[in-house]
């Protein structure tokens, strides 16, 4: 233990305390201060590297500003974030091309009713009514069959009213009711059903039985109907020219059927109504004025191929005056801008048509045998009993069997629809304006996914052949029946266009020389060498 003075034990330590308490903090003092400058050094190392970092990042940056690599991100960001455009098949593009053309067929139809009407309407307008003294009271009943071929009654109650301002606004002055009886038709579901309309059927189609008994009815039957009243019930909501009762029922029944090896079967059972579309400037360079100038023919089909030659379809000229009526209507002060926006919507319709048809032909109706399927059901998706554009198709009527292709597409509230060889085949009578089959006496046997893989000109033998072995597939045809024959009706189309070759050169003629002791050989009178062992006639065959 250390001694302390006794005056004031604790002041030494107190002092010697204080002391050291000095001297250490002087020590601390400077080494705090070096830690400073040390510190302060590691900051400016620190600081010279953070802007040297800093410094290399703005010269990449304005490097990066003049190389064309922000125009490749800025493309890279569009691609990953921009919405992925909709990729359409080509069988989807004749459709809804087709579709479109039918629409406004339709539209500029309505607009021709309109101005029809208007000018009706200025005509009578002209002519001054005759006087009238009194108004005619009482019911009047008229029942008529109106040209659908619905049963019609209407019954008009003429009542005395008050003055023409009170009756204005009276919500019982002026009162219509309507009601509609709609029955819908069940589909054909065995042979016996289906025989109602062809006794030959099960004759005809010896498979046709036990496909029948494990068949069952094609949703599409459902949809059918659905769409037809569906359209009934807006025709009538606006108290416009209903469906009429033939179109409504137009359709027996859709089956789909499958055989025991797997081949599927579209069975239709309709009318036949006819189709007279379609173009080919191959095999068919002319047409009459009187379809190349019309606004409702169609010259497209949604079987189409590539052009084989170079020859322009004739209607392509129609196209180009339509177009050029158009731009003229659209110059004129006078109309309006409602009419000139859809004139530069049927502008553009117009020339992607021309260029359509410079690069694929199509079917011709009068000369194709062919039949038309529902849009609907042929841009489908997942459906392997719906039929697409190019699939083999054998139809049935009476004792007949006609091989042909799905080659159209048709409306989606009507079914039963063939090509006009087809129709005319069926019934000599028949015309655009005159179905063959007005009955429910067609059986459309289309098989789904027969379809070749390269679209190509008709080759009516290979339909045939193709149709015969698909028949095979599901217990193929009856004794005493067979697939129609048909005949090509046009002319081949012309060979590709293929530079002429050049001329080979006349072969070089070395004479023999006459043999020692042997006379030579004169000429005879028409020029041509006369044959000899040494130079042999040459076969007449090979001229």
């Amino acid at each position: 233990m250390a001694d302390f003075p006794e005056s004031g034990n604790f002041a030494g330590f107190s002092i010697l305390s204080r002391s050291s308490i000095d001297g250490d903090e002087k020590a601390a003092t400077l080494c705090f201060m070096e830690d400073q400058q040390r510190g302060n050094r590691r900051k400016t190392k620190r600081f010279s590297w953070i802007a040297a970092g800093f410094l290399l990042l703005g010269v990449a940056f304005l490097v990066t500003l003049l190389s064309p690599i922000p125009g490749k991100v800025k493309r890279g960001l569009k691609e990953i974030f921009a919405p992925k455009p909709v990729v359409m098949s080509a069988a989807n593009e004749d459709l809804l091309r087709q579709a479109e053309e039918r629409i406004h067929a339709e539209m500029e139809e309505e607009y021709e009713r309109k101005i029809a009407e208007i000018r009706k309407q200025l005509e009578s307008d002209a002519t001054p009514p005759p006087a009238v003294t009194s108004s005619q009271l009482g019911t009047v009943t008229d029942v008529r069959q109106l040209r659908s071929g619905i049963p019609f009654k209407t019954e008009l109650n003429l009542l005395k009213g008050e003055t023409a301002s009170k009756e204005r606004v009276s919500d019982d002055s002026y009162v219509a009711s309507y009601q509609l009886t709609v029955k819908v038709p069940a589909p054909a579901k065995t042979v016996a059903e289906l025989e109602q309309s062809n006794p030959n059927l099960s004759k005809m189609l010896p498979g046709l039985t036990g496909l029948v008994e494990k068949g069952e009815v094609s949703s599409w039957f459902y949809k059918l109907y659905d769409k037809k009243t569906a359209r009934i019930r807006t025709d009538a909501n606006r108290l416009s020219e209903l469906l009429s009762k033939h179109n409504l029922y137009d359709c027996e029944t859709i089956l789909q059927l499958r055989s025991e090896s797997g081949r599927r079967v579209f069975f239709l059972q309709a009318e036949m109504d006819v189709v007279s579309d379609g173009s080919d400037g191959d095999r068919l360079p002319k047409m009459p004025d009187s379809i190349v100038n019309s606004t409702y023919y169609q010259p497209y089909t949604s079987f189409g191929w590539p052009k084989q030659t170079r020859t322009p379809n004739p209607m392509i000229v129609g196209f180009e005056q339509r177009i050029a009526g158009a731009e003229k209507e659209i110059a004129d002060k006078t109309t309006t801008a409602e009419r000139k926006k859809w004139l530069q919507s049927r502008i553009a319709m117009l020339k992607r048509g021309i260029v359509d048809m410079k690069g694929r032909s199509f079917l011709i109706a009068e000369y194709d045998p062919f039949i038309v399927i529902p849009q609907d059901i042929m841009s489908t998706k997942g459906d392997p009993f719906a039929p697409s554009a190019g699939d083999f198709a054998v139809v049935v009527f009476g004792d007949k069997l006609y091989p042909a292709i799905v080659g159209d597409a048709g409306p989606t509230y009507k079914v039963g629809e063939a090509s006009l060889r087809l129709a005319k085949e069926i019934n000599a009578r028949a015309s655009s304006y005159s179905r063959p089959v007005s009955d429910l006496k067609v059986s459309y046997v289309v098989f789904p996914g027969s379809r070749d893989k390269d679209r190509v000109p008709p080759d009516y033998d290979h339909w045939r052949q193709r149709c015969y072995e698909l028949l095979q597939e599901i217990g193929g045809i009856g004794t005493g029946f067979e697939l129609h024959q048909w005949q090509n009706l046009l002319l081949p189309p012309a060979p590709p266009d293929v530079p002429p070759a050049a001329p080979e050169p006349p072969p070089v003629v070395v004479p023999t020389p006459p043999a020692v002791g042997t006379p030579p050989v004169e000429a005879s009178p028409s020029g041509t060498p006369p044959a000899s062992e040494s130079t042999p006639q040459p076969d007449a065959g090979n001229e």
